[in-house]
C-alpha cells in the first residue's frame, strides 16, 4: 500500500479538496444548512468549533493516520461537507472512511455516492489497499443505511467503544469492503451514478 498523501479527487459533480484552514467559512456555512451539529450522535462541528475541528484533522494528517478533505459541489462551487481517511494502517494495507457529513440539501442525493466512489477508487486502485473500513454510531441509522447501500459488509458492533461529544459513550457499528469485493461495489456505484446522471439530464430537457 502506498502511504496516503494529500490529493484532489474530482468526478461525478463533486471535488474533494485537501482540507485547509481557508475552508473554514465554507464548512461553517455547510454545517449551518440543517444545524448539523445538533445531532448528538455526529461529529459535525458547530460554528465556534470549526477552527478546532480543522486543526485536529490537520494534526492527524501530520501524524500520518488521517487524510481529510473538504467536499465541493461543482454545480454551485460551494462547499457542502467534509470526509476523510482515518485509522490509516499501511502495515496491513487498511484505511477507514469516516468523519463524513454533508449539508442537509445534499443528503439523500448523489453526493455521498460520488464521494465514496472517488474515495474507494483512490484507496483500492491507486493506493493498493486490501480493505477499507467504515464505522458509525449505533444510533445513526441513516448512516448505517447509506453504508449498507454502498455494498459494504457489516463486521459487527463494538460495545461501549467511543466517547460522543456530549460525554456519553457509543456502541460503534463496523463495516468493511475487501479488495476482492471492490469490482462489484464499483460496478454498483457506477450504475447508481449513471442513473442519477440520466435522471438529471432528463429533467434538464423538460
Amino acid at each position: 500500500m502506498i502511504p496516503p498523501a494529500p490529493v484532489t479527487l474530482e468526478g461525478h459533480g463533486v471535488r474533494l479538496e485537501p482540507l485547509a484552514r481557508d475552508h473554514h467559512d465554507g464548512l461553517v456555512a455547510a454545517a449551518c444548512d440543517g444545524e448539523l451539529w445538533s445531532l448528538w450522535f455526529t461529529s459535525v462541528p458547530s460554528p465556534e468549533q470549526t477552527h478546532a475541528y480543522i486543526a485536529a484533522a490537520l494534526a492527524g494528517q501530520d501524524a500520518g493516520h488521517m487524510l481529510p478533505w473538504a467536499v465541493r459541489d461543482l454545480a454551485t462551487g460551494r462547499l457542502v461537507g467534509s470526509t476523510r481517511f482515518h485509522d490509516i494502517v499501511p502495515a496491513i494495507d487498511r484505511v477507514e472512511i469516516g468523519y463524513t457529513w454533508y449539508a442537509r440539501r445534499c443528503q439523500r442525493t448523489h453526493v455521498n455516492t460520488a464521494c465514496k466512489r472517488l474515495l474507494l477508487g483512490h484507496a483500492f486502485d491507486t493506493l493498493g489497499c486490501r480493505v477499507v473500513g467504515l464505522r458509525t454510531d449505533n444510533f445513526d441509522f441513516r448512516s448505517q443505511a447509506a453504508i449498507e447501500a454502498l455494498g459494504a459488509k457489516k463486521d459487527g458492533v463494538i460495545r461501549h467503544h467511543a466517547a460522543r461529544r456530549d460525554g456519553s459513550v457509543r456502541d460503534t457499528v463496523m463495516y468493511s469492503i475487501l479488495a476482492a469485493e471492490w469490482p462489484d461495489v464499483k460496478r454498483h456505484l457506477d450504475s447508481r451514478l449513471a442513473r442519477h446522471a440520466a435522471a438529471h439530464h432528463g429533467r434538464g430537457r423538460q
